[in-house]
């Protein structure tokens, strides 16, 4: 199994402190299987890392980002493949156990970032881009789960047990598919001159459209016309009502 190792490396002659990353074989130490530069920052960096995904989280104290590496048995070991990236700095990270991610949501780890300006804890989510439509045992196999492999007196007496397994696959909630179903409205009509006025059906092709500009023109002319007879009509009563009014009989 590798072992990751973060730190510093000394100052020397013309050259600025460096944070490192190295990965070592537990059965040879006599140097490291890989040995990598990250950047000139002063801040410790926080190793993270996941054995059911293989997968590195790497966060700096003071830093805003988290990379990720993937590592493997084989060269080049250590695979950098991107980084997780906030204005805010952190001043310290936890995680969340395995049996609490949301496995529906195809979530592989959970940071909790402690932002260092505003004294508040951030819960950083790192989703794996699937369709959670069924259980993912890629990426979800069996985990140690919360039941203890030892008893405390058992620990004292050095006692060593791998842990106790368990699936996280009783924690997958299949998502739902529910249809919406627009609740059926009344139809009311308002009909003028053989148009319903609150039918708002657009025109398909270019015939049909012309053949509504047309009717419509033709209405509008109806109604001024109607418009124009009325307004001579109101015209006549106030004519006949002044010459009631001016006739010697109401004198």
């Amino acid at each position: 199994l590798p072992v990751t190792v973060t730190g510093h490396q000394p100052p020397c002659l013309y050259r600025w402190n460096t944070r490192q990353i190295a990965l070592w074989d537990q059965e040879d130490l006599s140097m490291p299987l890989i040995e990598e530069e990250i950047d000139g920052l002063s801040g410790l960096l926080f190793p993270f890392y996941d054995a059911d995904t293989h997968m590195l989280y790497l966060a700096g104290k003071g830093d805003g980002n988290i990379r990720y590496y993937e590592i493997g048995s084989e060269k080049p070991y250590l695979s950098y493949l991107m980084e997780f990236r906030s204005p805010a700095p952190q001043k310290g990270l936890g995680v969340m156990p395995k049996h609490g991610l949301d496995v529906s949501a195809c979530e592989v780890f959970r940071f909790y970032k402690l932002v260092t300006l505003k004294g508040l804890i951030e819960a950083i989510s790192m989703i794996v881009p699937r369709r959670s439509e069924k259980y993912q045992e890629d990426i979800y196999p069996m985990t140690p789960g919360t039941e203890p492999a030892l008893t405390p007196d058992e620990w004292l007496s050095r006692v060593n047990r791998d842990p106790i397994l368990m699936s996280l696959k009783e924690g997958y909630k299949k998502t739902s598919k529910m249809a919406f179903k627009a609740p059926v409205k009344e139809k009311r009509s308002v009909v003028v001159n053989g148009i319903d006025l609150l039918e708002n059906v657009p025109p398909r092709t270019e015939n049909e459209l012309l053949r509504m500009f047309f009717r419509q023109q033709d209405e509008i002319r109806r109604l001024k016309d109607e418009l124009s007879q009325k307004d001579v009509r109101i015209r006549q009563l106030q004519l006949e009502l002044n010459n009631l009014r001016n006739s010697p009989k109401n004198n």
